[in-house]
């Protein structure tokens, strides 16, 4: 599913937690009417405690304040974490929690990342209230302002008033949720568009990264921590290669949380890089965040390019069709790719046995798991 292209709208860039995060929390400090939070992980820890604090300030001078979690993302959140919450006028819901019904709907999970503030500015990416966020994981983050900012608002309610959440917190809360929204003039009017998917059915930021592979006429760069693409992407990025376009994955190297993904996602190199698409792995740290260009178009959000996501997460994107941004997005990726190491295609075709042993291994296990939808 997937919103409407508006005009007017004005995105900030925000790589690497020290800068998303304080700009963040400032924007939670100078809340004045509402906050909505919606995260996939939060783990009691140093930036989950400062979070609550954050919130804790907001409620106490009279600001409603909203945090959706995903029932099994928020696992690790301690049970005295989620009792300060409540006692400090937190409205507090859980998307689905874990329980004795199908396998199907215990594997759909919220994995979307949102922050909205007097429904006036925005922020999403891939981060989470996790610690990892503060020094491990390499994250980007996105603030917007704008009409679109009333998109994020609706998807927000839609979820927090769905019959798959619980919580001790009102779903009428969202009920009449007002909107700030103004248009940027000048050069600060970016177009922008939300686009989500919710499981198998509905694949909208898979198909809109489709259409911009197909239709590219420059350049097309991804970066994903889980790299596990259908056979479409594959094969769109394969013949936009061949067609001579300038087309690179920025991936994780072997800091990588879930090492059997890398893996998996690794059997597709080959045939890749023989078509001509270059493959960059990041070396300073596990890169996790998520966000594609294509020519002038950029999609940044929560979702990953691997199976999982696409077939049974609740996903968000944001898209920005705007070349000063598209600029700025690019300079980006030319820098984490000097601190990548390329895969040179003669190199990994002589690449050693338990190697594609771990890629077979894997990716059958990877198969096995996406036939269960």
């Amino acid at each position: 599913m997937r919103g409407i292209w508006r005009d007017g709208n004005h995105f900030e860039l925000l790589p690497e937690a020290s800068r998303f995060l304080p700009a963040m929390f400032e924007a939670l400090d100078g809340a004045e009417s509402s906050i909505l939070i919606e995260l996939y992980l939060m783990e009691s820890g140093r930036l989950a405690s400062a979070l609550i604090t954050a919130l804790e300030r907001a409620a106490a001078r009279g600001v409603t304040v909203m945090l959706l979690l995903d029932g099994y993302g928020a696992m690790g959140l301690a049970g005295e974490d989620r009792e300060r919450l409540e006692a400090g006028g937190v409205a507090l819901r859980f998307f689905n929690p874990l329980g004795f019904h199908s396998l199907a709907r215990n594997l759909t999970r919220d994995h979307r990342k949102l922050v909205v503030v007097d429904g006036r500015v925005a922020f999403t990416g891939g981060f989470g209230a996790v610690d990892e966020f503060l020094d491990a994981w390499y994250e980007v983050a996105v603030r917007i302002e704008g009409p679109v900012v009333a998109d994020w608002v609706r998807l927000f309610c839609r979820l927090w008033d769905s019959p798959l959440t619980r919580g001790s917190g009102a779903p009428g809360l969202v009920r009449g949720l007002g909107t700030a929204t103004r248009e940027a003039e000048g050069y600060r009017g970016m177009s922008g568009r939300v686009v989500w998917g919710q499981g198998y059915r509905y694949q909208a930021i898979r198909l809109s990264l489709y259409g911009r592979v197909s239709g590219a006429r420059q350049r097309i760069w991804v970066c994903t921590p889980y790299f596990v693409p259908t056979f479409g992407l594959r094969l769109r990025l394969a013949r936009a290669a061949r067609r001579g376009l300038d087309v690179r994955l920025l991936l994780p190297g072997e800091a990588h949380d879930h090492p059997g993904v890398r893996y998996a996602g690794q059997r597709f190199y080959g045939r890749l890089l023989k078509a001509g698409v270059r493959i960059f792995e990041f070396q300073p740290t596990f890169i996790h965040a998520k966000f594609s260009l294509v020519d002038d178009w950029v999609s940044l959000g929560s979702c990953n390019f691997d199976h999982w996501s696409l077939h049974w997460n609740l996903e968000a994107n944001q898209e920005v069709e705007n070349r000063r941004f598209a600029g700025e997005v690019a300079e980006l990726f030319e820098r984490h790719f000097a601190a990548s190491q390329e895969i040179e295609p003669a190199a990994w075709a002589r690449r050693p046995r338990w190697q594609r042993l771990k890629e077979w291994l894997f990716g059958s296990l990877d198969g096995m798991l996406t036939r269960l939808r």
